[in-house]
């Protein structure tokens, strides 16, 4: 192994070295097929990446994330469409009009179908560029409003909202799983607390290094932004939440 090949893992962020070497004691019997071993651990020296998104009725934002959990970067925002921008009632498909649900029928399973092959093939070709660019990611976090159960729920204009929330929530973990990746998903208002304990900062601290990853970023950093790259920074850091996915039960398409 030459000197060349130990500058650039110990200078690229993909390529670690391990602790401890130095160009001074790269050769040393503790050191030896490090590269190759690293090589395994992260993928060829690629920097692992991590997908966030939150969900919204027809629509998501969008977050890659990559680099290790202790100093994560982000290389890329968007806003992705989950509902057909051709077909307009599809943005909130089971609303007739304002607080009015729609019937169940013929229009209603066919505005979900749309909904269902619309935001798959949109989310699918998200997760597939950022693949072929050389990002390999470990997985995809997904943020919510809500994971409660449609049919708990009396007040009719609630439920059409929550049963949007777990149609859009449904479609992108449907994607994410097509794509042979993993998919945790969060409620939004659990992530600050839990992840300043996964990942051991106070959430002020949090919050402040959150802002700070969105200054490199072109266009729009809110908080659907913030949290989206929240998500993906917990995917990073291999955590997994407790509460099980629910798979929205619609009428079928």
């Amino acid at each position: 192994m030459g000197k060349l090949f130990v500058k650039l893992g110990l200078s690229l962020d993909g390529y670690m070295a391990p602790e401890g070497m130095t160009m001074e004691n790269w050769d040393k019997p503790q050191y030896e097929n490090w590269g190759a071993k690293d090589n395994m651990r992260h993928g060829r020296g690629r920097t692992r990446a991590a997908i966030g998104f939150t969900v919204k009725s027809g629509w998501a934002s969008a977050v890659l994330l990559i680099g290790a959990a202790t100093s994560p970067r982000v290389v890329d925002s968007r806003r992705v469409d989950l509902s057909d921008p051709a077909i307009p009632e599809s943005r909130q498909p089971y609303h007739a009009g304002f607080g009015t649900a729609r019937d169940t029928g013929p229009d209603l399973s066919r505005l979900i179908a749309a909904v269902r092959r619309f935001g798959r093939q949109s989310v699918t070709r998200l997760i597939r560029h950022y693949q072929t660019a050389g990002h390999p990611l470990r997985g995809a976090g997904v943020v919510v409003g809500s994971l409660i159960d449609p049919d708990r729920i009396a007040n009719d204009h609630i439920r059409i909202h929550a049963l949007e929330g777990q149609l859009f929530r449904g479609v992108v973990q449907d994607a994410a799983a097509r794509n042979r990746l993993s998919c945790s998903i969060w409620r939004d208002r659990d992530l600050h607390a839990l992840a300043a304990g996964t990942l051991r900062r106070p959430e002020r601290t949090l919050r402040d290094t959150l802002a700070a990853l969105g200054r490199e970023v072109d266009g729009p950093w809110r908080a659907e932004q913030k949290a989206a790259a929240l998500a993906a920074w917990l995917v990073l850091a291999g955590r997994s939440p407790a509460t099980r996915t629910i798979r929205d039960r619609g009428p079928a398409a």
